[in-house]
């Protein structure tokens, strides 16, 4: 049956915030306090240098960090998703690469912003990726952020690689969600990036 969250990644999945001291630093302590709190109030998953944790501003040795640290955080009482994507196909597989040796639990693959690539350019971006990896992908379509939407077409194509296994939809966009949901494999979770 649709959504039965096979990959264990759960209902409540929350896009983490990072934390900065006064000298816009990363503060791994107060990052903690952040990761217990989401824990301590049901997040089954943290979702770990997303756009909402700053990710086009980090470096990659700060996402790496955080990825790190969260893991060791977390200490498997939840799952840890990092966000590797970026509008740079190369650096993202890197970082994908790292991202698993840190013992992350999935990654999570925003559209590539500002390129606005064609939905081709889109589906060989993210399929380089996923083959770079053997952990669990969740693709991430806000093209309000990105200038780039996933069509369901391009969703439905990137869900028959073997470890795309779900998505945070965020277009906004209900038929193109319903035809999302219609056209991917049963075991293909879509999570709601809307706010509402």
């Amino acid at each position: 049956m649709k959504g039965e969250f096979q990959v264990g990644f759960g209902r409540l999945l929350t896009a983490m915030v990072t934390a900065f001291d006064a000298n816009q630093k990363l503060d791994l302590a107060r990052q903690t306090k952040v990761i217990e709190h989401l824990i301590q109030t049901g997040t089954e998953s943290l979702v770990v240098a997303g756009t909402t944790g700053e990710s086009p501003t980090l470096s990659k040795e700060e996402k790496i960090e955080l990825f790190k640290h969260s893991v060791a955080v977390a200490k498997g009482r939840v799952k840890v998703i990092a966000g590797t994507g970026s509008n740079n196909t190369a650096e993202s597989v890197v970082l994908t690469k790292q991202a698993e040796e840190a013992g992350v639990d999935g990654i999570m693959l925003v559209n590539p912003y500002y390129n606005r690539p064609s939905q081709e350019g889109l589906f060989q971006h993210v399929k380089t990726i996923a083959e770079s990896t053997s952990l669990p992908i969740m693709l991430y379509n806000i093209p309000g952020r990105s200038a780039v939407n996933m069509t369901a077409e391009t969703v439905s194509r990137l869900a028959t690689i073997p470890n795309i296994k779900m998505m945070k939809e965020a277009s906004g966009d209900l038929g193109q969600i319903t035809e999302i949901i219609r056209n991917t494999p049963d075991d293909f979770i879509v999570y709601s990036g809307m706010i509402i």
